[in-house]
């Protein structure tokens, strides 16, 4: 009697919530990428190494994310992310290092509050003939090896961020408080931009500012800008795609030079059949400020093949070169630096999306 009246409340229970959780949806999902790569110059000695790799085409990652109808069109969304290195099981930063953030979406857009992709990575992802691949792409930061990544910040904390479309059009602003005391404009961040596309074509610009903290001796701060403005066309099998970044960092510290490069890119896609595709792209870094003979000026090349299982699981291939001018050191990755003037990598890997 116990059991049938407790098997009774519990029916009762679900009964009573069903109502109240009818209008909510809350989605459990991730990509699960993981790969091999050998990749020569690899340390000082010029050795090359093989290593299984986290994240070969896609970062991997897993999540939630939901909704709620609030009524007249009205939702309250939010989301949680984060990053996992698939090579040893431990998480890639802290455990929402990604996304966390709850807002309001609606006719007048989407607003949410917390942490998340900035607006200037939102667009330029999708003007990247690789995806935003860690091997092997460029588009949002060059290899690690020089003075800086003349990239773009990815993701901001404490941030209020905007996006919104009207026809052809979408566009989104986002703003990463500094919260510094005495001074609202320390520490803050700027990001917007916008897109079009018409029958096939897609143009895209965005603009950042990253701002130091004010120095007390010159009472000036740091501030790099970074502007894209890039182009995508389809037409049949075929995509074409192109882009741009003006990166400039200007010191707060007296008679310290500017840092400046100009990234470069260009790519083409042809899908062999509903399986294939086939990806050939072009990174090149033209730096800037520097003295005489001493700019590295790198350029990668990229080839992939990719083979879809089916719609959520994906067989990749990819090589890349890199090279650099007047004797500098290069690599291919955004995050490791390179110890020779030139470096090959090839990567076999799977990618999986729940």
């Amino acid at each position: 009697m116990n059991k049938s009246a407790l098997s009774l409340a519990v029916l009762a229970a679900f009964a009573i919530g069903a109502p109240a959780q009818a209008q909510t949806n809350v989605q459990v999902y991730g990509l699960i990428d993981a790969g091999v790569e050998s990749l020569n110059h690899a340390n000082a000695n010029q050795n090359t190494v093989t290593k299984v790799i986290s994240g070969g085409k896609n970062t991997s990652r897993w999540g939630f994310r939901g909704t709620e109808e609030l009524g007249g069109g009205l939702k309250a969304v939010f989301g949680l992310e984060g990053g996992i290195l698939l090579d040893t099981g431990n998480a890639d930063g802290p455990l929402f290092k990604r996304q966390a953030f709850v807002g309001l979406d609606g006719s007048f857009g989407r607003i949410v509050i917390g942490r998340s992709f900035t607006t200037t990575y939102d667009f330029v992802i999708l003007f990247d003939p690789l995806g935003y691949a860690p091997n092997y792409s460029w588009a949002t930061s060059s290899n690690a090896t020089g003075p800086s990544k003349y990239g773009m910040n990815t993701a901001f904390d404490n941030l209020i961020k905007y996006s919104g479309s009207t026809g052809e059009f979408k566009y989104g602003a986002t703003v990463g408080l500094g919260e510094q005391a005495g001074s609202s404009a320390d520490s803050r961040k700027y990001s917007v931009g916008a897109s079009w596309t018409h029958a096939g074509l897609g143009l895209m610009g965005t603009y950042e500012q990253i701002n130091g903290n004010t120095l007390p001796v010159t009472f000036n701060r740091d501030e790099t800008t970074a502007y894209h403005l890039a182009a995508d066309y389809k037409t049949g099998d075929w995509r074409l795609t192109g882009g741009m970044r003006g990166y400039k960092l200007v010191a707060g510290k007296a008679a310290t030079a500017d840092v400046r490069a100009d990234t470069y890119w260009g790519g083409v896609s042809y899908l062999v059949q509903p399986a294939v595709t086939l990806t050939g792209a072009v990174y090149h870094v033209d730096v800037k400020n520097v003295a005489a003979g001493q700019d590295a000026d790198p350029t990668m090349y990229v080839a992939r093949v990719l083979y879809a299982l089916s719609k959520r699981t994906d067989l990749y291939a990819a090589t890349a070169y890199a090279k650099a001018k007047n004797g500098k050191l290069v690599g291919l990755s955004r995050d490791d630096a390179g110890f020779g003037t030139t470096q090959t990598g090839v990567t076999v890997g799977i990618q999986h999306r729940f």
